[in-house]
């Protein structure tokens, strides 16, 4: 099973970026579609982005369009979540997820592995 690290959020004004980092390890990520998802204090799980196997396809949450930009480099076994025009409403832990499958999939079901989440809050 391969194991997944993420780094990368922190604090950030509104309107400010940060990018995130998914790091897997125990197995090359070449065989998983990824995925990233975010949960909000007392709320549930949310889908955020994914990207396929081979990065030729990618998909956005409606929150996430236009800001938010999922890319992988499977030569380092990472994955990226670039999130622009950062909002309050964004605050949530977030975590990476593979799904062994060459297509993504939006429900958290469809993943096999997740990190630990990395803290994103957006304040004045």
């Amino acid at each position: 099973q391969v194991q997944l690290v993420e780094s990368g959020g922190g604090l950030v004004q509104p309107g400010g970026s940060l990018r995130l980092v998914c790091a897997a390890s125990g197995r090359t990520l070449t065989n998983y579609a990824m995925g990233w998802f975010r949960q909000a204090e007392g709320k549930e799980r949310e889908f955020v982005a994914a990207i396929s196997r081979s990065s030729g396809a990618t998909r956005y949450a409606d929150s996430a369009k236009g800001r938010f930009t999922i890319s992988r480099d499977n030569a380092k076994n990472m994955v990226y979540l670039q999130m622009n025009s950062l909002k309050p409403e964004d605050t949530a832990v977030y975590s990476c997820a593979a799904r062994l499958d060459s297509l993504y999939s939006t429900p958290t079901s469809g993943y096999n592995s997740w990190g630990q989440g990395t803290q994103v809050t957006v304040s004045p």
